[in-house]
């Protein structure tokens, strides 16, 4: 039976409906056919019955009006987990109709109303709820459709006017038995991807050994890639990621364009070679028939002519000789020229990698690095709906410190206000050198106020910590805007208003923190 055709068991059937003298109605049409075939066929959603479920069920209290439409959009949705849902619900309330009229005493509308009370989620709990669930999904992938629906259904539910905890505490049941199998596979998927990370990783160290800076990137790869992660550290294992695929493809053509030009150079070279040998070839037969000529002459006129022509040969031997000589020295002066010029790449090259990001001075981001940064910021700020801040900050006074300790001073002070910041701020702060002594810091998780409390904070770590330079003994102070980023502006818009903030802390007497 199994292996005949859907055609086939529906003939079969109609000739069984004559044969048995069934009525052929669509109910005995299915059994007859769910018989012959060996399967059973899926049951019809029953709506029309839970309509008329839908119709005698009570409605007076919010509650039940409540629950009474959830019932009819899970009918209307054909949603048997919503349904379920509803009648737990109602089973709950203690608000069917046997129930109420056998057991239940006799009870005010206040009563009813706080025992109702009683089984209702509070709002703000549920949206509290909905939220947190709302936040697991981005971490959860597309891998599992159905975790994702059961979710976005459960956050539906809680985001509706006094859910039932009963019905939350069912969903909420199902949705986690659910979410620690996904879970679980998105800790196996990321534990598989670090890994085959790692054999990458280490491919390139194979291949590298030859070139430190490579080798060097490599294995600092590795190192960013180890567990735990943060986004700090997969944001450098992408910018060395970079580095790395820039620096492979400038050395793949460098090496391209200096096999061309020795293929060129030795080509030239045997063509030189070829030339001499040919140039020699026939002056040893010259002098060889000449030698003989001599041998045969019985008179000094006889042999005149044979000198005049073995001169003549050797001076055009020996000219040649000399231009073979000075292109050859010119070969050789080009190749040095091109190895000079290769490595002189290589210099500039591994110094451009190295600064590309980062400002060398007092190793923090620079104008590139910032802009990457605050990119990547502020799309994660705007995904999770959390607050993003940012301060410009300027030295108070550095052209007094670079007039008192000349420039070397200036830029040790500078390095020494990086260091304390670095030191005081969070690890997810961002700090950028924007101009000479101007700086910016970008705070994730931020508000406004608490940026501002946050840069108080620093200056008053900075008094505390005095810059020393030889004898001198400092106090550096800076004068900073705080700008708390809006849902529609720009990183230069937020930077721009920040420095506005900074201005007027410089105008209201300097070593203070303005909003803007």
């Amino acid at each position: 039976m199994a292996d005949r055709s859907p055609s086939e068991i529906a003939r079969e059937t109609l000739k069984q409906l004559a044969a048995r003298r069934l009525p052929p109605t669509p109910d005995n049409y299915l059994a007859l056919y769910d018989e012959i075939a060996g399967t059973r066929s899926p049951q019809p959603f029953p709506e029309v019955p839970l309509h008329h479920i839908l119709r005698v069920l009570p409605g007076q209290t919010p509650a039940q009006k409540r629950l009474l439409g959830q019932f009819e959009r899970a009918v209307n949705n054909k949603d048997w987990t919503a349904v379920q849902s509803v009648l737990v619900g109602y089973a709950n309330l203690g608000l069917t109709p046997a129930a109420a009229s056998a057991t239940a005493p006799i009870e005010t509308a206040a009563d009813a109303a706080a025992a109702g009370a009683a089984h209702i989620l509070p709002d703000e709990f549920a949206q509290l709820l909905a939220r947190l669930i709302d936040n697991t999904l981005p971490a959860l992938g597309e891998d599992d459709a159905r975790v994702i629906e059961m979710a976005q259904q459960l956050i539906t539910f809680l985001k509706e006017p006094a859910p039932p905890v009963s019905t939350v505490q069912l969903m909420l049941g199902n949705f986690t038995y659910r979410l620690s199998f996904a879970t679980e596979e998105q800790a196996a998927i990321r534990t598989s991807l670090l890994e085959l990370l790692h054999m990458v990783f280490e491919n390139i160290a194979v291949l590298s050994v030859e070139d430190r800076w490579l080798l060097g990137q490599a294995e600092a790869l590795m190192a960013a890639s180890t567990p735990p992660l943060t986004l700090r550290r997969l944001d450098d294992v992408q910018r060395r990621l970079k580095d790395v695929i820039f620096k492979q493809g400038e050395a793949k053509a460098r090496t391209l364009e200096a096999q061309e030009q020795m293929k060129d150079m030795l080509s030239t070279f045997i063509e030189r070679l070829a030339k001499i040998t040919a140039s020699s070839t026939t002056y040893q037969g010259t002098m060889a028939r000449c030698a003989d000529l001599i041998g045969k002459a019985n008179t000094l006129e006889e042999i005149a002519p044979v000198l005049q022509e073995v001169m003549t040969a050797t001076r055009s031997m020996a000219l040649d000789s000399r231009v073979a000589h000075d292109e050859l020295h010119d070969l050789r002066e080009r190749t040095e020229a091109k190895r000079a010029q290769v490595a002189k790449l290589q210099e500039e090259l591994d110094r451009a990698s190295a600064q590309a990001r980062h400002d060398p001075l007092t190793g923090s981001l620079n104008r590139k690095g910032l802009d990457e940064a605050m990119e990547r910021e502020i799309a994660r700020a705007r995904r999770l709906g959390s607050p993003l801040c940012l301060s410009l900050l300027d030295v108070d006074n550095f052209k007094t410190i670079n007039d008192r300790l000349g420039h070397s001073g200036g830029d040790a002070a500078l390095v020494h206000l990086a260091q304390v910041t670095r030191e005081v701020m969070r690890p997810q702060d961002l700090l950028a050198r924007y101009g000479g002594e101007e700086f910016v810091l970008v705070m994730p998780d931020t508000t406004v106020e608490n940026g501002v409390a946050a840069m108080t904070r620093l200056q008053r770590e900075l008094t505390t910590r005095f810059f020393l330079q030889g004898s001198e003994k400092l106090l550096i102070t800076f004068s900073a805007g705080v700008a708390q980023l809006t849902d529609s502006e720009s990183s230069a818009d937020a930077i721009r208003r920040a420095d506005q903030g900074m201005y007027l802390a410089k105008r209201s007497g300097k070593n203070r923190v303005m909003t803007a």
